[in-house]
């Protein structure tokens, strides 16, 4: 006989820690649906981010550098897949929901603009005064409003702990602000991994894109990066003299594996000072309960100020963004004026969202790709890569 999802929901109840969100207390989903029959309801809903469109369009997105100019180089799409994985191996080592921490990191991306964080800057300007852009609560609106693939809602009618973590998802990068529905001081534990993660990844994947791409060198970042310095004496002791990927690739996966072993370390500390004793007890915490050591802290604020000055805003990664970004603002402005040419979709919902929001929706939809080609058949500009 198969096995049933009140199988899996009673493997939970035996197998996670009380403080664990588990799928069986869901708060449900804002249109009424039948339970998943062999699934999770968390499942289901890592199930509908993989399948749905704006999951896909990830491929074709900015992570650091922009997006075609290296085939190895990462991408938003293998950047949220990176954070998913990250994410359950945190979770499974602290007895959460693992499901439940996949699906936030699956989804996290999702209303990311093209290219990257200078996108989601433009289009935030270009919306002032008419309701903002924030890529968090982009994301909100992809999986609540913006995907139509049901027949009976819009969206993907996720359950309500996937889009509490989205709503509540920040990071150094970030500007969290809150929202309907949304009100709890806190988010599961499993939300707060899924948080943590997403740093823990473009912090030391952007260091190996970096690498790949010749604009970080291993002797500057042991120089001037403890992290980096730390696990590349560790990589030395144990293995000698390795052949340059293979050295790369050791020394970053020991960063990773030395991240999350603080994480896992400190937080479970953290859990059991606090004393919670359910996912709603998490919830009333005044601070996450899932972070790093103060320590670890600290090495990781001096990674991310080095990744800024020399990676970031190196000029053979922030020139090509920059002219990049410039056609967004001169395709939002294009569409204000012809919005006939914005796709079917979306001309519906200017009656129910306004133009500006219309517009926006469409751009921040758009793959970097996409971009270019549409910047292309307007304007006759073809961008360069460098």
């Amino acid at each position: 006989m198969p096995r049933t999802r009140q199988e899996l929901e009673q493997i939970e109840r035996q197998t996670l820690a009380p403080y664990a969100q588990f799928s069986g207390d869901t708060r449900g989903r804002e249109h009424q649906e039948a339970p998943p029959e062999w699934r999770t309801q968390y499942q289901r809903d890592r199930d509908r981010v993989i399948h749905s469109r704006a999951f896909r369009r990830l491929e074709y997105k900015t992570q650091v550098f922009l997006n075609g100019t290296g085939d190895h180089l990462r991408t938003r799409l293998t950047h949220t897949m990176e954070v998913a994985a990250i994410s359950r191996n945190i979770a499974s080592a602290l007895k959460l929901n693992t499901d439940l921490a996949e699906t936030i990191a699956l989804a996290h991306d999702l209303g990311h603009s093209p290219f990257g964080h200078k996108g989601e800057t433009v289009l935030a300007r270009l919306m002032k005064g008419q309701g903002g852009f924030e890529h968090n609560q982009h994301s909100l609106r992809i999986v609540e409003e913006l995907e139509q693939k049901y027949p009976n809602f819009s969206g993907l009618n996720l359950s309500w702990e996937v889009r509490e973590g989205l709503a509540k998802h920040f990071t150094a990068y970030d500007h969290p602000g809150r929202r309907k529905g949304f009100y709890a001081k806190n988010s599961s534990l499993e939300a707060q991994i899924a948080n943590l993660a997403d740093e823990i990844t473009y912090y030391s994947h952007d260091l190996d894109d970096g690498l790949d791409s010749g604009l970080l060198s291993e002797k500057e970042l042991a120089a001037n990066v403890r992290v980096w310095a730390h696990a590349a004496k560790l990589v030395k002791k144990e293995y000698g003299k390795l052949a340059d990927e293979s050295r790369r690739y050791v020394t970053i996966r020991t960063i990773i594996d030395m991240q999350i072993r603080d994480v896992v370390e400190n937080s479970e500390r953290l859990i059991q000072k606090a004393g919670v004793k359910s996912a709603d007890e998490v919830r009333l915490c005044a601070r996450p309960l899932v972070r790093h050591g103060a320590e670890r802290s600290k090495l990781n604020l001096e990674l991310r100020h080095y990744l800024y000055k020399n990676l970031y805003y190196n000029p053979v990664v922030h020139e090509p963004n920059l002219r990049a970004v410039k056609l967004l603002g001169q395709l939002f402005k294009y569409f204000l004026a012809h919005p006939k040419e914005i796709g079917e979709s979306s001309r519906k919902r200017i009656k129910k969202f306004g133009l500006h929001r219309a517009v926006c929706d469409y751009l921040a939809g758009m793959t970097d790709r996409y971009v270019m080609l549409e910047s292309e058949r307007i304007f006759g500009k073809k961008l360069k890569a460098a």
